[in-house]
């Protein structure tokens, strides 16, 4: 199967809040924003594998500023490494006040898909050919953040970890 660069699963989605979309404080809520990220994560999935993708797992969302009623959400997503069946998404979010015109950091996060076939089965995806320094740090990464979320789901042993333990052994 032939490679892929990441830049070709790169996914733009803007959003505007409105009031449907915030809580009583006035800002987007958070369910609001992981549905959204979910969204712009499988449209990257499936522009990298070419077949329809599901969402496996998500990691830690860490949220740094709320974006407010009236801002644009800004969604990038970009597979950052593919395994056998699956891929790993990186997600950055940004608010925009276009009143005042600014942009700020809201969050980001990792989201894991996994590529179907047309029975609902898992298929080989093509790996991912990363090109830009940003990139080959997402990529040569990716393998400990996935033996950290297989640790965490009981389906590795911490002693087979060999990537994140080399973390520690230096």
């Amino acid at each position: 199967m032939q490679g892929r660069t990441a830049g070709n699963s790169f996914t733009v989605m803007n959003e505007l809040v409105l009031p449907n979309d915030t809580n009583s404080f006035g800002n987007l809520m958070g369910g609001r924003l992981m549905y959204w990220m979910d969204i712009a994560a499988a449209l990257a999935a499936m522009k990298h594998s070419n077949t329809p993708s599901m969402t496996a797992s998500v990691d830690n969302i860490s949220f740094k500023n709320p974006i407010k009623l009236g801002n644009i959400v800004h969604i990038e997503a970009k597979v950052t490494r593919s395994f056998n069946t699956s891929m790993e998404i990186h997600l950055k979010v940004w608010g925009e006040d276009s009143v005042h015109q600014y942009q700020y950091e809201s969050n980001e996060a990792y989201f894991t898909f996994v590529a179907l076939d047309p029975n609902g089965k898992p298929r080989p995806v093509p790996p991912i050919i990363p090109e830009t320094e940003e990139e080959i740090k997402l990529y040569e990464g990716a393998l400990r953040r996935r033996q950290l979320r297989l640790i965490l789901a009981g389906k590795m042993k911490p002693d087979d970890a060999n990537e994140l333990k080399a973390l520690f052994n230096k």
